[in-house]
């Protein structure tokens, strides 16, 4: 909750404000202050102010220059919100903003309220995160700056992702946008797009919190009238409902319940998205999107394909949560199994796919929500093996790998991986040689690689996302 604010104050316009014992720069600082620090006014000598800072309990004296005076009259509003609204588009500049937002809602008349200064304030409130969180390249000071906004009720939630720390706003000021009747369908989406990040997931949340957690999440953006909406605020919602549904369809599958109308649902919010409208900032949204509803895509494919020719695979319940693999081979119906595997990972049997010329199996499996992987059952040195590719090996953070063909002249497997590492998005096509699956060629188009050209899947080139 905002905080109400007292008369005669001034805000602290400038980082690293000395504040002195005294009304002279050699006196003893007694601490630093910064953007959006409010103090108390309580006098003024030698072009110095005295100031009562209540945050630290601490009076003292700083240069006038450093501050600006604050009436919190009625007919100051409009001017607080002019300044509101510059701040708002300014980076490095959140405390300032949040502590003008604040003074904003002191000084403005109920019936004048209206949805933008709760956006404005949210929106910076969700920026200074990011920038605390390590996005972006502004982090000096960042610190201080949470601080000052917290004496305004801006609360942060945090918790450990990908080895780092992930500070994320707590919403309260978008779920008061969304509760005004009147607000208007840009802020409203703003709001649901804040109150829906998958970053802002604790990764340690249980799956039935995660479950419950889904669904509101789902529903505040089914609320949002997309017609009403910019292209690139449609855009962006389009993605954000791709993903939430593409969460919701992979703890379907961990539950072992029908996850194909949510698969099906993400694939066709994604479909709905113009990447040209998002711009530079908004593009790594769609690009998590796209790694999400890559993962997820095959639980849209419905029943598992027949499988024939010379190897046929079975999948049969395990210890709990576990899935067995058993690959049998058709010539040799009654001998032992050359190879089985089990995994805690959801098995998309539909995937399943024999390359006959090679004697080899390729299978998706699944471990984590957006993580896919490729398993090639295949014969190494006269031993049936299973190879596990991944979609990155190099940090990687999420992505997904998949079967894009096959070329017998060479004996070569035609894979297409897409993933995030070290937090950029990368794309490319490969060509494996099967025996050992050692890289043979690879390339950022599959137009680069002739094999490719004559050889892809054409099941694959019809759904993958790779090819959008």
């Amino acid at each position: 909750m905002i905080l109400a604010l007292a008369a005669t104050l001034a805000i602290v316009v400038q980082d690293h404000t000395s504040l002195r014992a005294a009304p002279r720069a050699s006196a003893v600082e007694l601490t630093l202050l910064w953007q959006g620090d409010v103090l108390e006014v309580r006098g003024e000598r030698a072009g110095y102010l005295k100031v009562y800072d209540y945050r630290r309990e601490r009076g003292g004296y700083l240069r006038s220059e450093a501050v600006r005076p604050l009436q919190l009259a009625e007919a100051d509003a409009p001017e607080l919100l002019v300044l509101l609204r510059f701040l708002r588009e300014s980076p490095g500049t959140e405390a300032l903003g949040i502590s003008y937002g604040a003074a904003y809602l002191k000084a403005v008349p109920a019936r004048q309220l209206t949805a933008e200064p709760f956006d404005a304030i949210a929106r910076m409130a969700e920026r200074l995160a990011d920038a605390a969180s390590g996005r972006g390249a502004r982090l000096v000071d960042v610190a201080a700056h949470l601080e000052v906004v917290e004496q305004f009720g801006i609360h942060m939630r945090s918790f450990e992702r990908d080895g780092r720390m992930q500070l994320c706003y707590e919403g309260e000021l978008f779920r008061r946008v969304l509760a005004l009747p009147d607000a208007d369908a840009e802020y409203r989406a703003h709001a649901a797009l804040g109150l829906t990040r998958p970053d802002c997931i604790d990764p340690n949340l249980g799956p039935v919190l995660r479950a419950t957690l889904d669904e509101e999440r789902r529903a505040l953006l089914e609320e949002i009238d997309e017609q009403q909406l910019t292209a690139t605020t449609r855009s962006r919602l389009h993605a954000r409902r791709a993903a939430v549904w593409a969460s919701i369809a992979f703890g379907q599958a961990r539950r072992r319940a029908p996850s194909g109308m949510a698969a099906q649902r993400a694939l066709t919010e994604l479909l709905a998205v113009h990447p040209d409208e998002l711009g530079d900032d908004h593009r790594a949204e769609y690009q998590d999107a796209v790694l999400r509803v890559g993962a997820i895509r095959w639980a849209a494919a419905g029943t598992p394909a027949l499988q024939g020719g010379p190897l046929t695979l079975d999948a049969s319940a395990g210890e709990p949560g576990q899935t067995c693999l058993v690959l049998r081979e058709a010539h040799r119906p009654h001998a032992a199994p050359p190879v089985r595997r089990c995994t805690y990972g959801i098995v998309w049997m539909a995937s399943a796919q024999t390359i006959a010329q090679g004697h080899a199996l390729v299978l998706a499996v699944q471990p984590m929500e957006s993580w896919r992987e490729l398993w090639v059952f295949h014969e190494r040195a006269g031993a049936w093996t299973i190879d596990v590719l991944s979609p990155a090996a190099d940090d990687p953070q999420q992505g997904y790998v998949e079967f894009a063909g096959f070329a017998p002249p060479g004996l070569r497997l035609l894979i297409a991986r897409e993933a995030r590492e070290h937090g950029k998005f990368r794309r490319r096509f490969e060509e494996l040689r099967l025996d050992d699956l050692a890289l043979a060629r690879l390339a950022s188009s599959p137009e680069l690689l002739p094999d490719f050209g004559r050889w892809q899947d054409v099941a694959w080139r019809r759904d993958t996302l790779a090819l959008r």
